[in-house]
């Protein structure tokens, strides 16, 4: 059943302002989680309010943690005791956030059961990687249907060599290695900068972290976290979707406190399709540099590459460039199921099973249609549509900003889970947007 509340918005206009992004819904989900493996307070700042947020704080009230807010942006939270190892069946699905709590709550308490995870439906997403890692250090892990229950006297340092440089599973081995005995060894792990800004607040913690060359992080284990205070790194995905946007609508937006270095792979791409920037000490400005876009061709990889959350926004993008450009999603294989509501926008896309690209992929003759052929420009006209998952929701609402006449959007739970104040946000910019719950306008 889908909610009640929509966006309808009028496009055609260009994007002009100043707006500040939130702080990175991928990196504080997993520091309020590591908050577990102290008894002492932690204070984090930059926390984005977005529904993601809320849901991860009940279920973080389960188990004994408590936690207020001092301001719109400061989350102050505290577990003294776990009160209840068991996390209720009621989030079975909504994330990915309970198979991370098995490690904090195993080194506190022992034994913990956690509901099957979810999240958007982008792929396949497994957890054997983290099955098998906790497993390697010691845990042992029942799977009931609906819940895994993990049981351990101690988690042990081990050599762990992912098959794929999977983040959650980095996260998930680095947060039970900090506190497990002995020093564990990840090979082959994942960098993205949200796990960096993890490593930090744990490093700030107490917590022995070395990130080494050639995707190996090296934890020694210790026997006591303390609290700590914690700035979130700003959201590059939301940075980059705004960035997009600006370039689509001819406009220019400023993005206050966005960091050059979390989006050089983005930035290069927005060169090549004609998109250009300035950046300082205060944050970068994005802007249409060419009188006409390009066609280009991207590849999605795992960081320092141009990330999957990308995509989504620069297919739009795509549309109003001259030619035919490709994008290759070697990340998740079923990730391209929003286009068809871009064609029936008005967009020329197709989509088809071969590797169109030199990177290595896993999803070859398998059948997945995960590359993406975009022929440009196409003048896009609003309709109602209905936003299928979190990315694909902003993608949607720059698709709409594109578009002539009014789109009602529809599914506006994926993007609130994500995304703080979009509305407010677009309107500080100049877009046209009203934000209707019912019969009530707001």
């Amino acid at each position: 059943m889908l909610d009640g509340k929509r966006y309808l918005i009028e496009g055609g206009r260009k994007l002009n302002g100043v707006i500040s992004v939130a702080g990175a819904k991928n990196a504080i989900s997993k520091q309020l989680v590591a908050s577990l493996l102290t008894d002492e307070p932690c204070v984090f700042t930059n926390v984005p309010r977005i529904t993601e947020i809320d849901v991860l704080l009940e279920m973080l009230a389960e188990v004994g943690t408590t936690w207020e807010w001092r301001d719109g942006q400061t989350l102050v939270v505290q577990t003294p005791r776990i009160t209840c190892p068991v996390i209720s069946q009621k989030y079975s699905g909504f994330n990915r956030i309970p198979i991370l709590l098995l490690a904090p709550l195993l080194h506190r308490a022992k034994t913990v059961t956690v509901p099957v995870v979810g999240g958007c439906k982008i792929g396949a997403r497994p957890v054997d990687f983290h099955i098998s890692a906790l497993q390697t250090m010691g845990a042992e892990i029942e799977y009931a249907g609906e819940t895994y229950t993990a049981r351990c006297t101690g988690l042990r340092g081990q050599i762990i060599k992912l098959p794929y440089p999977s983040v959650g599973a980095t996260e998930n081995i680095i947060i039970a290695a900090t506190l497990a005995k002995g020093t564990t060894v990840i090979l082959n792990a994942a960098v993205e900068p949200e796990i960096i800004d993890t490593i930090l607040f744990l490093q700030k913690m107490g917590a022995l972290i070395c990130v080494d060359t050639d995707r190996r992080i090296i934890i020694e284990g210790v026997t006591k976290l303390s609290g700590a205070t914690h700035h979130t790194i700003i959201d590059r995905i939301e940075a980059a979707s705004f960035a997009a946007a600006a370039v689509a609508c001819n406009g220019k937006i400023t993005i206050r406190h966005a960091q050059q270095e979390h989006l050089i792979t983005f930035l290069n791409e927005l060169y090549k399709v004609g998109g250009g920037f300035t950046s300082n000490s205060e944050g970068i400005t994005f802007f249409r540099k060419s009188a006409e876009l390009r066609a280009t061709h991207i590849e999605t990889d795992v960081h320092p590459g141009f990330a999957t959350d990308w995509q989504q926004p620069f297919v739009v993008l795509l549309t109003q460039a001259h030619g035919v450009s490709v994008l290759h999603e070697t990340v998740y294989e079923t990730r391209f199921g929003y286009t068809s509501t871009l064609k029936e926008m008005g967009a020329t896309i197709d989509l088809a099973t071969a590797c169109l690209g030199n990177k290595p992929c896993r999803f070859g003759h398998l059948g997945h249609l995960h590359s993406c052929i975009v022929k440009g420009p196409t003048p896009l006209r609003g309709m109602p549509i209905v936003i299928p998952d979190l990315r694909a929701g902003f993608g949607y609402l720059m698709a709409a900003l594109v578009a002539s006449g009014v789109t009602e959007i529809s599914g506006i739970r994926y993007i609130e889970r994500g995304y703080a104040h979009i509305p407010e946000k677009l309107r500080e910019i100049g877009a046209n947007i009203e934000v209707k719950t019912g019969l009530t306008t707001t």
